[in-house]
């Protein structure tokens, strides 16, 4: 919502990755940053399978931007833990380097998470900080990042331009 005013979530759309007691992670899903997945493997020396290699490396949010996260769609990579049917959260260069160089799997490699800590999150929903709804992993994978935000909340049925800064919905 605008009201939250902090630019690292401004116009983001989060898939929640856990929620409990100590706190909240997630990852920002539609802020692309200005690397690609070559600029990333290069790093690495890892090889990018041609279809992929222009795709954009995601801010995943402001905490440990060095830290890399691969949400995918890839049940043949062992090193994986499911988020949603279908949708894969992997954090080790073992899973990295078959889904890069195969190029066969859906993927968002994302640096950088959004925490919160514990009971954080709950209160910026309770002042009107959030909206939420149930996610999807084909919109996780499949949707433009540039066109997530204003989709996401049409599909929750509100129009973005009833969003006002401070106010809420209209």
């Amino acid at each position: 919502m605008p009201q939250l005013g902090d630019p690292n979530f401004h116009k983001s759309v989060i898939l929640m990755i856990e929620h409990g007691d100590g706190g909240a992670m997630g990852l920002v899903v539609n802020r692309t940053s200005n690397l690609t997945l070559r600029d990333l493997a290069r790093g690495q020396e890892i090889k990018v399978a041609r279809p992929i290699e222009t795709q954009p490396v995601m801010v995943g949010g402001p905490v440990e931007p060095q830290r890399g996260f691969i949400l995918h769609d890839s049940d043949a990579v062992a090193e994986k833990h499911e988020v949603l049917p279908g949708l894969y959260l992997s954090v080790t260069l073992d899973a990295l380097e078959p889904l890069l160089s195969q190029g066969t799997a859906r993927l968002r490699f994302c640096l950088g998470y959004s925490g919160w800590a514990p009971k954080q999150l709950e209160r910026e929903i309770s002042a009107g900080a959030w909206l939420f709804t149930e996610a999807a992993g084909d919109q996780v994978l499949d949707w433009n990042p540039d066109k997530m935000w204003d989709g996401t909340l049409r599909g929750m049925g509100v129009d973005p331009a009833m969003l006002l800064p401070a106010a809420g919905i209209h």
